[in-house]
């Protein structure tokens, strides 16, 4: 009888192969998916933490030379500030428009 552990002398190094292989390969689906998920959610958090203080330093060095650019032209000091102000609020008010007419997708009409 082949599954009789008693007259199979081979029978412990088999199940315990057995035993190995699956454990393996239950251990590598389950680490290489969690690392990639670790991954995913570190790197995120590190980029959102670096693109706040970078996204407000451009925005402010953006309307400070906006402000340089505009009171070049002949603008006094503090005309070049409100105008640089209502440029940049422009700008912020158009890329908001355009993210939010593209966050919703055209649902097709059913064809009947």
């Amino acid at each position: 009888m082949p599954g009789n552990p008693i007259t199979d002398p081979t029978w412990a190094a088999d199940v315990a192969d057995s035993i190995e292989r699956v454990v393996g390969t239950v251990r590598e689906n389950v680490t290489n998916r969690a690392i990639v998920v670790l991954r995913a959610v570190v790197f995120g958090v590190v980029i959102i933490l670096a693109a706040i203080p970078a996204i407000t330093l451009l925005l402010i060095a953006g309307t400070k030379l906006l402000q340089d650019i505009l009171q070049y032209g002949g603008r006094s000091h503090a005309r070049a500030v409100w105008m640089s102000y209502i440029v940049m609020s422009a700008l912020l008010f158009l890329a908001g428009a355009i993210c939010m007419h593209k966050r919703t997708t055209k649902v097709e009409a059913p064809a009947s």
